[in-house]
């Protein structure tokens, strides 16, 4: 299993990170790729790269899997010598007795293989080493390209990105030298692949889905559950396999209005996992984690707020005889920057880069506080939702009169509640988790009903300094909340009767 980041490289940073590996020793190389996969595209859709490479003199054939963690891929390469045939396919045999071999026959079977997509390539590699520990970089700049049919010209996609590989050794070793990197050259962070990139030119560049969120997988060999390092290790795990995907989709340039939105709920399910889960195994979570995440979370707030404006309330202005008003997105008036911009900063991508390093450690040790019996770590979860139920109970008994930060307050505990719940679900009954968390799920859309008739009587009431008319979507917000806080209070009183899940019935 190779272990590796991958990174964007700024066009224009491309040169001097350029100079910086020829400084060394390094070895350039052209690479020329053909990517394969049955007509019905089975192995895309599974994750699987199959290629056949030219790499200098010879061809190499390589399959490729993704592995558990988000630097893990399982990967076999067998070399091919100097086959005659430029239209050779690939013989899966080649790759029997490993684990990406028992994956291409079973997601193969009987297909036949056609070619997709090629890669041209020109590569720079340089290895260093740290104290006991080697790490390859390897420079890639060119071109993914999907032949045109029936006429149609090819369609091309540019590669510029830089791959830091743990050849041996300690993957902390490996984080550190890619923190340097991005510090260094402005790179982001990038899950996506050339085969990944040939496969969205032959669907002729349909933008990805974003990516939700999904509960956490746990260790239950042999009936052991797991212990508090582990524990946390997988939630954030979990939290990164929804935040990376639409980041690198997002630092690639996307403006795909739910990958931001799915980016942001990624954000604040990991804040809440650090902040919720750090007792279990303190010391384990930096501090420092918490700044770079709270400041994106805010920026791509600001652009989630001003799309709201556009998109729902002034609509729903209209709809009841409001004036038209041009609404702006908020991102670029308050920062200067947009959201890409944003996510490419390096102190996010540095901190995605060490909690990357720090799911991806194989057996962290627990800290001389941590909770190592299982029993243990499953009994201070039940007191952290025991305590975050109470609060939110607490607060809509009395939503009403609360003031407007106090109620704020309430809707995020509540969502610190539901993510916590998810989180730890399959640590206890997940039916019963799951019935806890529907009686959570209306009260959580009231106060997110609420909550954005806040943020727009808030924003009309600063479009008003420019336009007058705005008045009237203020008086009509500040109007219908009333009722509104009523509905927040009748709906978390829902909350006090939820069964809890991490109690014995």
């Amino acid at each position: 299993m190779e272990i590796e980041f991958k990174f964007l490289v700024p066009s224009e940073r491309l040169a001097e990170l350029e100079a910086a590996l020829r400084a060394g020793a390094f070895e350039p190389i052209d690479l020329q790729a053909r990517y394969f996969d049955t007509r019905d595209g089975a192995l895309a859709n599974a994750d699987v790269a199959l290629r056949m490479r030219k790499e200098g003199d010879h061809w190499v054939q390589t399959a490729k899997a993704r592995g558990d963690g988000p630097l893990d891929r399982f990967e076999h390469n067998v070399d091919l010598g100097d086959p005659t045939d430029p239209t050779a396919l690939p013989d899966i045999r080649l790759h029997e007795g490993t684990h990406v071999g028992r994956v291409l026959e079973k997601v193969i079977g009987d297909a036949a293989l056609i070619e997709t997509f090629s890669t041209a390539i020109h590569r720079i590699v340089r290895l260093e080493t740290v104290a006991d520990t080697q790490v390859e970089f390897a420079l890639d700049v060119g071109r993914v390209i999907a032949q045109g049919h029936d006429g149609a010209a090819n369609r091309e996609s540019p590669v510029c990105e830089l791959e830091i590989e743990l050849v041996h050794g300690d993957v902390a070793v490996l984080t550190a030298v890619a923190q340097r990197w991005v510090a260094e050259y402005g790179l982001a962070f990038s899950t996506v692949s050339k085969a990944e990139r040939g496969q969205r030119l032959l669907e002729g560049d349909k933008p990805e889905a974003a990516v939700k969120a999904k509960a956490p997988v746990f260790s239950t060999a042999d009936d052991k559950m797991p212990d508090a390092a582990e524990i946390q290790r997988r939630v954030v795990g979990a939290c990164l396999a929804q935040i990376l995907p639409n980041a690198s989709e997002v630092a690639a340039g996307s403006e795909d209005l739910e990958a931001v939105h799915q980016l942001r709920i990624g954000i604040r399910r990991l804040r809440t996992a650090l902040r919720e889960l750090d007792g279990l195994a303190e010391g384990q979570f930096d501090p420092a984690w918490q700044g770079p995440l709270r400041h994106t979370f805010a920026a791509l707030g600001r652009s989630r707020d001003g799309e709201l404006l556009t998109t729902k309330m002034q609509p729903l202005l209209e709809a009841a005889g409001g004036p038209q008003i041009a609404t702006v997105a908020e991102t670029a008036e308050t920062s200067g920057m947009t959201v890409t911009e944003t996510v490419r900063l390096a102190p996010f991508q540095i901190v995605l880069v060490e909690l990357i390093g720090f799911v991806t450690q194989a057996s962290a040790e627990t800290s001389p506080n941590g909770i190592e019996e299982p029993a243990k770590a499953r009994k201070y979860i039940g007191k952290r939702l025991t305590g975050l139920q109470r609060k939110v109970v607490k607060g809509g008994r009395r939503f009403e009169s609360l003031a407007p930060e106090e109620q704020h307050i309430v809707r995020k505990r509540l969502k610190r509640l539901r993510y916590l719940a998810e989180f730890v679900a399959p640590l206890f009954d997940e039916k019963h988790a799951e019935k806890y968390i529907e009686k959570l799920t209306p009260a959580q859309d009231t106060l997110g009903e609420f909550n954005d008739m806040s943020v727009a009587a808030v924003s009309y009431r600063r479009l008003a300094v420019k336009d007058q008319r705005a008045w009237f979507g203020v008086g009509w917000f500040y109007a219908s909340q009333q009722s509104a806080a009523r509905d927040c209070r009748k709906s978390l009183e829902k909350v006090e009767d939820a069964r809890k899940f991490w109690k014995p019935a």
